[in-house]
């Protein structure tokens, strides 16, 4: 672990965010790439992933994003809660607009209930960019942590962002299996259900490098940064991730699946950051 600190350290901050993000994105792959080794995943065990994948989402958004908006927001002319609010609300605002424009479809759903605009595209493209519109706040987050490490932010420590990566990418493996599997179910080859799966994560490298660049070129946005992304990745675990975990019958599975990520994203945080 101190070795790939020391690494880092001597990256340019952007470059940090890229490869920590390309790591996350190399975590869905391999997932995805289970397609090769595999026939096919119950239903019991996607709801048990989708629920660790919200746990993990939920805790990131506490320990990695809101609690150090509202730390460093401390001392200001301004309640410290102000900026956390407005960015999150900002962050449900911008994921909420996303979700009814972007068509896509969750897992596990029916055709029939594909959401966003109205389109003729096929599951496959639809399912991925339901994928895609989680991982936009994922790799903004991820981004954002190691901008505030640049920026000198007493609360924001390398260890930290690198323990959120962490967190995101052990998250993503479920997500690129459950891209890819359904596909595989359906009828495609295997070369194609995994370069679907891992497609969705590309988006990640990309969201991570724009959040960097923004928070070192616009240090004061730091804390609206930082809780813009708590409030999409919150959206993304109450709109999509939940309600696909519970739609299986595996209520139970799923909620103790959820319980289990929040854990474990709260070890990394506290016990790295």
């Amino acid at each position: 672990m101190m070795s790939m600190i020391d690494f880092l350290e001597n990256l340019h901050p952007v470059m940090q965010a890229f490869l920590a993000t390309i790591f996350t994105w190399g975590l869905t792959a391999l997932g995805a790439a289970s397609v090769f080794i595999s026939r096919g995943m119950s239903r019991k065990i996607l709801d048990g992933m989708l629920g660790f994948a919200a746990g993990v989402m939920l805790a990131a958004s506490y320990w990695s994003l809101l609690a150090p908006a509202i730390e460093m927001s401390e001392g200001k002319r301004i309640p410290a809660w102000f900026p956390a609010a407005v960015g999150f609300l900002l962050g449900t605002i911008f994921l909420l607009g996303v979700d009814k424009i972007l068509p896509h479809l969750h897992i596990g759903f029916p055709i029939e209930e594909a959401e966003g605009i109205n389109t003729v595209w096929r599951r496959s493209v639809l399912l991925v960019l339901a994928i895609t519109l989680h991982n936009i706040p994922e790799g903004l987050a991820v981004g954002v942590a190691f901008g505030a490490v640049a920026a000198g932010i007493p609360t924001a420590t390398l260890p930290a962002a690198i323990a959120l990566a962490i967190g995101i990418g052990i998250q993503n493996f479920p997500e690129g299996l459950a891209v890819s599997m359904p596909l595989r179910r359906a009828g495609m080859s295997r070369l194609k259900s995994f370069w679907y799966g891992q497609l969705s994560a590309t988006v990640e490298p990309i969201a991570g490098v724009i959040g960097a660049a923004a928070v070192i070129l616009a240090q004061p946005i730091l804390p609206y940064a930082l809780s813009s992304a708590a409030g999409a990745m919150f959206f993304v675990v109450v709109e999509e991730l939940i309600p696909e975990s519970q739609r299986g019958g595996h209520t139970d599975l799923a909620t103790m699946g959820a319980m289990i990520g929040f854990l474990v994203m709260m070890v990394l945080d506290v016990a790295l950051g």
